[in-house]
């Protein structure tokens, strides 16, 4: 019996640090494809401008699009309690005033988890017939993320920020170890629902 919990913690020790060494390179130093469009997932918005951490995936969005990786963008998020504006207005605005032309732009401003955000900019997507995408988000968010758009049957590849806020130790553990733990619990989840 102690042989079986010894067997058991190790598999488990292994799987935990596995999973946390994919979290924190995953999309390392890949080469990003062309796509029909990148999806921008939505962050805070502080009176009608993106916080840091939107500010950095739309930047990456609009220069995914200045490089001519994508023809659209599509951008997420709702409103939150007492918010003005959406998120994904938000972002719209701020990306017209880059140079985004409006009509490249597509947006969701109906939902404020990643899960919806990611239904919802598949639903505005499918009326330009836009099969292909790039998912951008921060590092750590993104593996999660784009399992996510995997079970929707969407065809994506993860595109983490360059501009991410989250620079220091002290910003970038807090994330890292919240989004381990919620990936973990999601596979978890789903190995004992099958």
């Amino acid at each position: 019996m102690k042989r079986l919990v010894k067997i058991v913690f190790l598999i488990c020790l292994f799987y935990g640090l596995y999973t946390g060494y994919t979290v924190w390179t995953f999309g390392e130093e890949e080469e990003i494809p062309e796509a029909d469009a990148a999806i921008v997932l939505g962050a805070a918005q502080w009176d009608g401008k993106p916080s840091p951490v939107f500010e950095g995936r739309l930047k990456q969005g609009i220069e995914l699009y200045e490089e001519g990786k994508v023809e659209y963008l599509v951008l997420t998020g709702g409103t939150s309690e007492n918010a003005a504006s959406s998120e994904a207005e938000v972002g719209k605005d701020y990306a017209i005033a880059h140079g985004v032309a409006k009509e490249d732009i597509l947006y969701e401003d109906r939902s404020l988890i990643t899960e919806d955000n990611l239904k919802n900019a598949k639903k505005v997507s499918g009326e330009k017939s836009i099969d292909t995408f790039l998912l951008i988000s921060d590092q750590f968010h993104l593996k999660r993320a784009v399992i996510m758009a995997e079970n929707q049957g969407m065809d994506v590849k993860g595109v983490p920020t360059q501009y991410s806020a989250y620079e220091s130790l002290e910003t970038k553990l807090p994330f890292f170890l919240r989004e381990w733990a919620y990936l973990m619990v999601q596979q978890v989840t789903k190995l004992l629902i099958v």
